[in-house]
């Protein structure tokens, strides 16, 4: 147990604070809007209002696709939790994201169960436990794990499931399971189209509000110092691997979720959902839209998402290199992802109860 949560309070904002500032010195807009009024709100309530509107817009393959997009948002928040306010770089995210998927598939296939109060908690609960499988393996040892040892750990793990499902036939093989019957809710199908749209767009929204909810309560001031300094967490008591194994299974609950709408929303699944490739692609949606503020990976999948399309669709020879080229731009010039020029790393990092609204106040 911790020692005195005023002590962490007090030591997590001392930490970052020097580095914010300068940090904000150097941003300009950014720096000025951190200083300002709060601009993660307005930041969010645009992309919601877009969110809502685009299926009146859009033509109805568009609003196929922006679906699709959506259901990877929410698998990029999962990887968000766990990366941008833990600290745990995850290349195994997808091996979640994926069972969760192949699950649901064969209770449609096996079952022939398709009610959504069944299979989304189902999808949920298995990406927990293999989550949890995971985390305790790679976290909860003796010793406390390295970044370098968990990164190599959920990458192996998730190059053994993709392994794994194209060697098993009863999992398909290199095939997968195709022609997955549509989810159901009584007599109501959801197939393809706005009623879909809005269904996933429910779920990320109350999701997110979850999250944010999780990383602005006293838990998330323990993950903030965590990502900051760990030793110093650890020195006030807190059992800092602990704390990494239970954002992780939160992260790989999520991944479950956004799987097994994936899956249905496809009609198939397939090697590649738990892979190596699909994990390396949630970690460039994060990295791009920028880490540890939940918006920032909503809006990097998008961007990403969106930017691809496009590109395959123009350039149908050269478009990976042009995608790659972008990607290596921001990476390169704004480290802290495209948030960073609206954002200030202030609010960012957050505020945490009385005490740190009146910090920021008088700054």
């Amino acid at each position: 147990m911790p020692k005195s949560m005023g002590a962490v309070k007090q030591a997590v904002p001392a930490e970052i604070g020097g580095e914010m500032d300068v940090a904000m010195g150097s941003s300009g807009v950014a720096g000025q809007a951190a200083a300002g009024r709060k601009v993660l709100p307005i930041v969010e309530g645009v992309v919601l209002v877009a969110a809502l509107v685009a299926p009146l817009v859009l033509q109805d393959y568009l609003t196929v696709f922006a679906t699709r997009v959506i259901i990877l948002a929410l698998f990029a928040l999962s990887f968000d939790l766990v990366w941008g306010y833990a600290g745990i770089m995850s290349f195994g995210q997808a091996l979640f994201f994926g069972s969760a998927g192949y699950g649901v598939a064969l209770l449609a296939r096996d079952l022939e169960i398709t009610n959504i109060l069944l299979v989304l908690p189902a999808g949920t609960i298995i990406g927990l436990t293999f989550a949890l499988l995971l985390g305790g393996f790679l976290l909860l040892g003796r010793h406390p794990s390295s970044v370098i040892f968990v990164s190599l750990g959920t990458l192996t793990g998730s190059y053994a499931a993709d392994r794994l499902a194209r060697g098993w036939y009863y999992l398909g093989g290199q095939n997968g399971i195709p022609s997955i019957s549509s989810m159901t809710l009584g007599g109501y199908e959801f197939s393809e189209g706005p009623a879909f749209y809005y269904l996933v767009l429910g779920i990320l929204v109350v999701v997110y509000l979850l999250c944010r909810f999780l990383v602005r309560s006293q838990f998330g001031l323990a993950l903030a110092g965590l990502r900051e300094n760990e030793q110093r967490i650890a020195f006030f008591g807190y059992k800092a691997q602990h704390l990494k194994a239970i954002i992780f299974a939160i992260g790989g609950a999520i991944a479950g979720l956004a799987g097994s709408l994936y899956a249905f929303h496809e009609g198939f699944v397939w090697p590649n959902m738990v892979g190596v490739v699909v994990s390396t692609q949630v970690v460039l949606y994060v990295l791009f839209g920028g880490s540890g503020t939940l918006i920032g990976a909503v809006i990097g999948t998008v961007i990403v998402e969106g930017v691809s399309f496009w590109l395959s669709d123009n350039y149908r020879d050269i478009w990976p290199i042009i995608l790659g080229l972008l990607l290596l731009l921001v990476i390169l010039f704004r480290p802290l992802g495209l948030i960073s020029f609206v954002l200030g790393e202030r609010e960012r990092v957050g505020s945490f109860g009385a005490q740190g609204k009146e910090k920021r106040d008088a700054s």
